[in-house]
């Protein structure tokens, strides 16, 4: 079995690894729930997020 990475920010287990924008500031690969969250904040407009009940 391979390495287990986890998020940059939450500190869970990534299942599908997200590479944050360089604007975010942030060192590391994120979960997709954070990116969901992070696309959310910095580009609000017309996009879906999914699984927004999870907050």
């Amino acid at each position: 079995m391979g390495i287990k990475e986890k998020c940059t920010i939450c500190n869970s287990k990534i299942s599908l690894r997200f590479n944050p924008m360089e604007e975010w500031g942030i060192k590391g690969p994120i979960c997709g729930d954070c990116y969901s969250k992070k696309i959310d904040k910095h580009y609000p407009g017309d996009h879906i997020r999914v699984n927004k009940e999870k907050d």
